[in-house]
């Protein structure tokens, strides 16, 4: 009997959720990387992970779908047996002051964000097994409300509130729902468009004084997603190094 635990990470093909997937891939997960435009960049994940002595596979997945992520945890489950972790660190970023935003921009954004984290933790509290975890990503910028940030603050603080009350749904399952909130990390979205002064900026906020790492935030969801973190529920992780 194969006992591997299975992982599905929605937006695995980059940034965090390329940390997230490579991370879990080196801790014996079987990992099905999902991704929506680049399918080069996640077959360079999954590639990543086997070469490593893991089991990898890509499946691509509009994560507002709900007929794509039904098709990729049954691609998951079909391949590896059954899914244990779901993580969702698919996610779209809009700079505007809110009196400037573009409200097709806004509705882009919400589709992906809060549709988007709906879609995956829906079908997840479906399928996950016990023993299993769910980890949404969420922002810092909840709790820093950094101008320029309304839209996208508005949209993960949707995330947190609907983690923290699939939290509760799943009594009586064994199943954990967390999320993750990274602070400024140096991912290719979070460096786009910022000068050097305000990256050195908003790297000597935290009291580590230095911009998180993907890594750093994979980290924090293998744990969570882990047998040693299933005590851990319910809850919003700020991993911003000391921020707030």
């Amino acid at each position: 009997m194969n006992d591997q635990r299975v992982a599905v990470v929605g937006g695995g093909s980059r940034g965090i959720g390329k940390a997230i997937a490579v991370a879990l891939g080196a801790r014996g997960y079987a990992v099905a990387v999902g991704f929506h435009g680049s399918d080069l960049a996640a077959v360079q994940v999954t590639e990543e992970i086997t070469t490593s002595g893991g089991r990898a596979l890509a499946v691509q997945a509009d994560v507002a779908d709900e007929d794509a992520v039904a098709k990729m945890f049954d691609v998951a489950e079909k391949s590896f047996g059954g899914i244990d972790v779901v993580v969702n660190s698919a996610g779209r970023l809009s700079l505007s002051p809110i009196a400037d935003l573009d409200l097709d921009e806004l509705d882009a954004l919400h589709r992906t964000n809060i549709r988007g984290t709906f879609v995956m933790a829906r079908e997840a509290a479906r399928r996950v097994r016990a023993g299993g975890a769910i980890v949404n990503l969420s922002t810092s910028v909840v709790g820093l409300q950094f101008p320029g940030y309304g839209a996208y603050a508005a949209s993960k603080g949707a995330v947190e509130a609907m983690t923290l009350v699939l939290a509760r749904e799943l009594r009586g399952r064994d199943i954990t729902v967390n999320a993750v909130a990274p602070g400024p990390t140096a991912t290719e979205l979070f460096l786009d468009g910022k000068d050097e002064a305000t990256i050195e900026r908003l790297a000597k906020q935290p009291p580590l004084e230095r911009l998180g790492t993907p890594q750093d935030i994979a980290e924090v969801v293998v744990f969570l997603a882990s047998p040693a973190g299933h005590w851990i529920n319910g809850q919003v992780v700020r991993a911003n190094g000391g921020i707030i």
